[in-house]
Formats: C-alpha cells, sequence, structure tokens
C-alpha cells in the first residue's frame, strides 16, 4: 500500500522531532572523587539505569584522585560539577575569590573514612602514631581536613603525606611508603575482614564532624548561572537514582558488577558506611562549626560573613 503524501510529510515531521529531540540531550561534565565510592556512585548508576536521560542529560564522568583535583577541575571550567569536595576546601577557596558555589549535599557525617595499619604495625592508636607518616588524599579534601583535626585532637604530630585515592594508598601502606593509610568503603573492607589490616582511627573520632556538611557538590559560578535549569534537572534525576540505590536489589547488583565485588559485600557498605539520609542533596549541618574548624585548621582565614555564606550556596538544592 502507497503512502499518501500527507502521510509521508507526518512520517518526516515525526522523525525530525524524535531526532531534535535526541540531538537536545544536555551534557554536563562532573569531575567525582574515588571511582567506586558508593557516595559518588549515583552518576555512574544512575546514567546506565536511565535516571539522567529521563531527564534529557547525558554524562561525561571523569574520576580523580581526589577533592583537591576536583575543586581545580571546577574553579578552571574543565568541568562542569564537581562531587565529594571538602566543606573546609571549598570554603577555603571561595574566600580566596574563587568562582565556585555549593549546590547539594555530597556526604554530612563521619561513617565513612577510616585510617589504618598493616596488621603487623606497632602502631595500635593514633596516640602511638608520633613522627609517623600518615595520609589522605589531596590538599583540600575532607581525608586532608580529619588529619589535621586528629593531629590537633590527639596532641600527636604526625606527618601529612597526600597519597591520591584508597588504591594507590593501600599500595603504599602495606610496601611501607606510608605508616598509616586511609580508605574509604568498599576499599579495604575485605583486608578489614581478612585481618590484613588494623583501623586505627575513623573520621568520627573527631566528634565535631560527625553531624557536619563534611563534602558539598559544587559548580562554577559562570556555569551556575547560565546553566541553572540544567542542573536542576541533574539534581533531580540525582534524587531519583539516590531513591532507587536504597530500596532495589538491582541498584546493588549493579553497583557490585561495577565494583567488582559481591552483592552481600555492596548491602554491608550501604548500610553501615552511608546512611542515606547523610547523602541528601538538601542536608547542610554544622556549617557555623565547619567555618570554626576551617578557621582552626587554616584553611579558612576567617568565619564566611552572612552575604558571603548566601552567595556561597545561592543556587543550593531544595527540598522537593
Amino acid at each position: 500500500m502507497k503512502i499518501r503524501p500527507s502521510r509521508q510529510w507526518l512520517l518526516i515531521v515525526l522523525l525530525t522531532l524524535a531526532s531534535a529531540s535526541a540531538l537536545a540531550a544536555d551534557t554536563l561534565k562532573l569531575a567525582i572523587g574515588q571511582r567506586g565510592n558508593w557516595e559518588n556512585a549515583a552518576p555512574e548508576l544512575g546514567q546506565k539505569a536511565g535516571f539522567f536521560a529521563k531527564q534529557g542529560l547525558t554524562l561525561e564522568l571523569l574520576y580523580t584522585q581526589g577533592a583537591g583535583e576536583t575543586l581545580q577541575a571546577v574553579i578552571s571550567g574543565s568541568v562542569d560539577l564537581g562531587l565529594g569536595v571538602g566543606t573546609a576546601g571549598v570554603l577555603g577557596a571561595f574566600a580566596k575569590g574563587a568562582p565556585v558555589r555549593a549546590i547539594a549535599n555530597s556526604m554530612t557525617g563521619a561513617d565513612d573514612l577510616f585510617w589504618y595499619v598493616p596488621a603487623a604495625s606497632p602502631i595500635k592508636t593514633l596516640k602511638d602514631a608520633a613522627g609517623k607518616t600518615i595520609a589522605y588524599s589531596t590538599n583540600g579534601s575532607s581525608s586532608n581536613w580529619a588529619v589535621l583535626a586528629f593531629i590537633r585532637e590527639f596532641g600527636v604530630q604526625m606527618k601529612p603525606v597526600a597519597t591520591g585515592s584508597p588504591s594507590s594508598t593501600f599500595t603504599q601502606t602495606m610496601s611501607g611508603q606510608v605508616d598509616i593509610g586511609w580508605s574509604s568503603p568498599p576499599f579495604g573492607v575485605e583486608a578489614l575482614q581478612q585481618g590484613r589490616i588494623r583501623i586505627v582511627a575513623r573520621e568520627s573520632d573527631v566528634p565535631a564532624f560527625r553531624n557536619q556538611t563534611v563534602r558539598l557538590m559544587i559548580t562554577n559560578a559562570a556555569t551556575a548561572e547560565k546553566r541553572r535549569e540544567v542542573i536542576e534537572r541533574y539534581l533531580q534525576a540525582y534524587r531519583e537514582t539516590l531513591d532507587w540505590m536504597y530500596s532495589d536489589p538491582a541498584a546493588l547488583k549493579a553497583y557490585a558488577e561495577w565494583v567488582g565485588i559481591s552483592e552481600a559485600l555492596a548491602k554491608q557498605v550501604r548500610d553501615q558506611f552511608f546512611p542515606k539520609d547523610n547523602l541528601r542533596l538538601e542536608r547542610l549541618s554544622g556549617l557555623d562549626e565547619a567555618m570554626a574548624d576551617s578557621v582552626s585548621l587554616k584553611f579558612l582565614p576567617a568565619p564566611l560573613t552572612k552575604p558571603q555564606q548566601d552567595e556561597l550556596f545561592k543556587y543550593y538544592a531544595r527540598a522537593k
């Protein structure tokens, strides 16, 4: 049967609209610290599951060695968004005039990061670590912040060393290049279960960190202004992905396959170290305490004024 001209034109129009819709997908470039970390897994898992495509978004994901690299990528404008950036680093960069804006919570609380030694190490607690080297990821990261806080809290003079990702840190720690390593689950959990390493400190050992928003999602000021509507769609897709990650066994399966661990370990990591409320985008807790700590630890010259705070958090996620 021949297609009538009018139907032909309708078919062409529909195909054109479909093609235009596909081309209309907005691309966001993301810098993400620590590939495989549950806290920052939503973009990877959500893109594969279709949540971001539903919002008309395509994500380009760049994994960094830590928050310091992520922060610099955002400041330079080479990426649109940065995930998992230490609050102290963001505050300090903003105070120095960097064009950075906080758009959402990455992590509140201190349930995840831990510091460890090889099983045979004579170090039992940080009080045994005077003069020893202690790892953190990159300058300006929450692990950097925590290490300086440990030195202050325990009154023990250790030597902070930037060691990059948990995997590279593990190699350096087990080979004796650094005395105390750092990690974030799932990295190091199996080694703990096998008795190859021992935990000597957790981020939560610093009481002030337990209810603070310790890591943020950020963007460049120009990006926030020009692409505000795109960022809103990104945050909506992120929320939907988080809901899925905490409710659907398929999400645990996808995460376990991506990281290369068992589903049982994936569930343990999620439930033990990353309570869902700690990842809620709208959460912002303990900002005054964070500023005070940032001043004490030399990340910030003075607490931000109210107008400065309003500007830094101008585009922050709102409850839906």
